[in-house]
């Protein structure tokens, strides 16, 4: 029998034809695709990035850290929810500052002239905020500058006032900076106990070593169990060694002995943890002033970075906190914590205002992500309820 003939191969389906382009069409095609790849470069540097131009050694923490999570297609048909932007949760958490703030405004401007009572009015508001004498001040002079005697709406003064905090804001929303000339960079946190102090120091080690720096932490906390547990958890999360040791030690013999141990692991930054009583103040200034003595031993300049953190729900109690830690430690950065559980959000700008010392982060939440560098716009519009 003769062999069956081999079926014909389908043929193959026409190309679709090129998209007709015009030459200035095409260029600005090629303009936004290196745009992109562009942007994916420049996220691809995540968190940490590093000024080349002027100094090698200088990292700077600043750009928010983008994480890729796998998914498949079982992540697809599941519809799992989209994440909240940073700026999304940022308005979640100062919802109470900026949603009180707003009713007792709303309340002030309701069919009302800007007058002399009104501007009265509305300082009075903002220093029951939180935002101080001096940012409620700014706020209204501007508003009388442009509107006195004119109608005026709720809506005009949210803009006035992100305007006039952003401008108080600006100069203290900073980078942090690791000069990675001095290996390891140390830096020393303090604040009072229940600041968040071990879980900021926790979040900042993830976010450095995302960034691929070599982190070691150092429990000098050495009054409270808890702290030193917790430190040694989140040195197992972020793969970061824990110096610590037995309960009641010398703080400051742990630090001398923590940096000894960095430097020899080739650490990049060490952070090191403290106690926080103020029970007894002279105690607390003589321990933290051993510890930043012995510190100098090994490097005249250490700690390079002394971050304090802050409760914002403490309201005006943290301008107290700064006050003693300033005297006490030399604090030369700040961190808030907590803002999503307050309505007393606006001390933040209080002491900026105040202080004039850099915020390097604000914390939002327990999450490893609930950490980021601090932005005055983001800030100074979502406590105005600008865009509510």
């Amino acid at each position: 029998p003769e062999p069956e003939p081999e079926p014909e191969p389908e043929p193959e389906p026409e190309p679709e034809p090129e998209p007709k382009h015009t030459d200035k069409k095409l260029k600005q095609d090629l303009n936004l695709i290196n745009d992109q790849k562009k942007q994916k470069t420049d996220r691809a540097s995540s968190y940490v990035s590093e000024k080349t131009e002027t100094n090698t050694n200088k990292v700077f923490i600043s750009d928010k850290i983008t994480t890729k999570t796998p998914h498949n297609d079982r992540d697809v048909e599941n519809h799992e929810p989209k994440k909240m932007s940073w700026f999304e949760r940022l308005k979640t958490g100062l919802s109470r500052s900026s949603r009180q703030l707003g009713d007792s405004i709303s309340s002030i401007f309701t069919k009302r002239k800007l007058d002399e009572e009104t501007l009265q009015d509305l300082e009075d508001v903002l220093i029951q905020a939180d935002l101080g004498l001096e940012t409620a001040m700014r706020i209204t002079d501007s508003l009388a500058s442009g509107k006195y005697g004119k109608d005026i709406s709720t809506d005009d003064v949210r803009t006035i006032m992100s305007n006039e905090i952003k401008k108080v804001l600006e100069p203290v929303a900073q980078s942090l900076e690791l000069d990675l000339s001095h290996k390891p960079h140390v830096i020393l946190v303090v604040g009072v106990n229940g600041t968040g102090k071990t879980t900021t120091i926790g979040k900042l080690a993830a976010k450095l070593t995302a960034g691929g720096l070599k982190v070691m932490l150092a429990a000098g906390d050495t009054f409270r169990a808890a702290a030193i547990e917790q430190l040694h958890i989140w040195g197992e999360r972020t793969n970061s060694p824990v110096i610590s040791n037995k309960l009641g030690s010398d703080a400051a013999g742990l630090a001398y002995d923590a940096y000894e141990k960095a430097r020899e692991a080739g650490s990049d930054v060490l952070i090191i943890d403290t106690a926080g009583r103020l029970q007894n103040k002279t105690e607390l200034m003589e321990e933290l002033a051993k510890i930043v003595r012995v510190l100098g031993k090994h490097d005249s300049d250490a700690p390079h970075t002394v971050l304090q953190t802050l409760d914002a729900t403490t309201g005006q109690n943290a301008i107290n906190q700064v006050e003693i830690f300033r005297n006490i430690a030399g604090v030369n950065g700040l961190v808030m914590t907590k803002l999503d559980g307050t309505a007393r959000g606006g001390i933040l700008i209080a002491i900026a205002a105040k202080y004039k010392l850099p915020v390097y982060f604000i914390g939002i939440g327990e999450g490893i992500d609930d950490l980021e560098p601090f932005a005055a716009n983001d800030f100074a519009e979502a406590i105005a309820g600008k865009h509510e």
